[in-house]
């Protein structure tokens, strides 16, 4: 399955913040969408960084509370594994597990067009299976 596959099923909105808005800000948004991540973008089309609830929960324990009143820019990733819609999803799990990120935007001539989690390629690999195996008992039942 493609990445492109998976973005039509699950949609295409990416939740983005710029790098000068608070952490404290982040934090609402992303408490708000009920999401782990925020695309860090000051036109909602590039790819500037990432910032996740674990950025800023490692941020809070080496700089304090104080760090909330901070922009983004001071906890966010700034080297940022892309993909494209073109990718697999077994790639991306992959590149997944071998760099330990969890979020991954996706990228098409430029610009920003969704993203996706690990639960989202969990979630996609486990559909595989289903019909995998449907298609093996089909096959086993059919005289």
């Amino acid at each position: 399955m493609q990445i492109s596959q998976l973005l039509r099923r699950k949609g295409r909105e990416v939740a983005t913040i710029d790098a000068t808005e608070t952490v404290r800000a982040a934090l609402a948004l992303l408490a708000e969408k009920g999401i782990g991540a925020l695309v860090v973008s000051s036109d909602g089309r590039t790819v500037e960084g990432i910032v996740s609830e674990r950025d800023v929960a490692r941020g809070l324990h080496e700089h304090g509370a104080g760090l909330l009143a901070e922009p983004v820019s001071e906890v966010m990733t700034s080297q940022v594994h892309t993909c494209p819609p073109t990718a697999s999803v077994h790639d991306l799990a992959q590149t997944m597990t071998d760099h330990r990120v969890r979020h991954v935007p996706v990228v098409e001539d430029g610009g920003l067009v969704g993203i996706v989690s690990i639960g989202d390629v969990v979630k996609a690999r486990l559909d595989e299976l289903e019909d995998e195996r449907r298609a093996l008992v089909d096959y086993i039942q059919t005289p």
